[in-house]
């Protein structure tokens, strides 16, 4: 297998198969990431892209029961893309159970619903998706590319094809002018994607990247970690997807949590209570990462 570049997953992907049918992201303006920044985007190579699940198939196939196609959005790839791929990784990997990938609502909205409903006969069943926040200021000052109506959409479109969807949120990423928004806003977009799987992650002010540069300005200031459990607080106390897994496991996150909502909301409201008065122990910055 060939990959090019830093390669990155969700946590729940672990243990999956990493197909890098992408190069880098085909939107790649959010101003807090740098995860592709420095690859300039474009889509594999087909037979190369075949020859590495032919390669992985001949190493593991018994072994691979999931496969995340990376790279940052390859949702992105058109059909005739997909219908060589994932019939390849079903024949490569005969205990195969779930293949999924990264997806921005661009990516979901400029396919069609039928297009969508073959991918997920050919095997495509998660789609990740991050809206970040569900305040339109906001998308539009992280620069995502989409609005909060383009993002239900999507989930609707996803749904309608038979795909599961796991929306991820940034604490922080409104700021502190609009960090009450912000919140609330995340918390009525769950509600109205209503995701399988939600899970949050905290913001970290990467250096070099546009929100550092906005930081540096004074026209960007991260809220404390505090105002960002609170953040949290908000989106689980008032959001109300129909049942769906939630997780803040990754590793930027101050607190892990998990449970399922609305089911565990009380619960985990009352973790967040007591973390917010210091009655349970935080991740220490030095533990944390991206």
């Amino acid at each position: 297998m060939r990959y090019e570049g830093q390669i990155y997953r969700p946590p729940s992907e672990a243990d999956a198969y990493i197909l890098q049918a992408t190069i880098g992201c085909s939107w790649n303006h959010c101003t807090y990431c740098d995860m592709y920044r420095e690859k300039a985007f474009r889509v594999r190579d087909l037979d190369e892209t075949l020859a590495d699940i032919r390669t992985a198939g001949h190493s593991f196939g018994d072994n691979v029961t999931k496969v995340f196609v990376a790279d940052g959005d390859a949702l992105v790839l058109d059909l005739p893309h997909w219908e060589a791929i994932l019939p390849a990784c079903r024949d490569a990997f005969p205990r195969m159970k779930r293949v999924s990938a990264y997806a921005t609502a661009m990516n979901v909205n400029d396919k069609s619903v039928d297009d969508l409903k073959r991918l997920r006969e050919l095997g495509l069943s998660l789609l990740y998706m991050g809206p970040e926040t569900g305040d339109d200021v906001t998308f539009k000052r992280i620069a995502k590319g989409s609005s909060f109506d383009e993002h239900v959409e999507a989930a609707r479109r996803a749904h309608e094809a038979g795909m599961k969807v796991s929306a991820i949120f940034l604490l922080g990423a409104g700021g502190t002018e609009r960090s009450k928004e912000h919140a609330e806003g995340s918390a009525k977009l769950i509600t109205e994607m209503d995701p399988e799987f939600v899970s949050a992650l905290t913001l970290t002010v990467i250096p070099g990247t546009p929100i550092d540069k906005m930081q540096a300005q004074g026209k960007f200031t991260l809220p404390t970690v505090t105002r960002m459990l609170e953040e949290l607080r908000t989106i689980v106390a008032e959001a109300s997807p129909t049942d769906a897994v939630f997780r803040t496991n990754h590793a930027s996150n101050y607190l892990p949590l998990a449970g399922r909502l609305p089911q565990d909301r009380e619960r985990i409201v009352d973790a967040l209570d007591k973390a917010l008065a210091g009655e349970i122990s935080l991740r220490p910055e030095s533990s944390r990462g991206l």
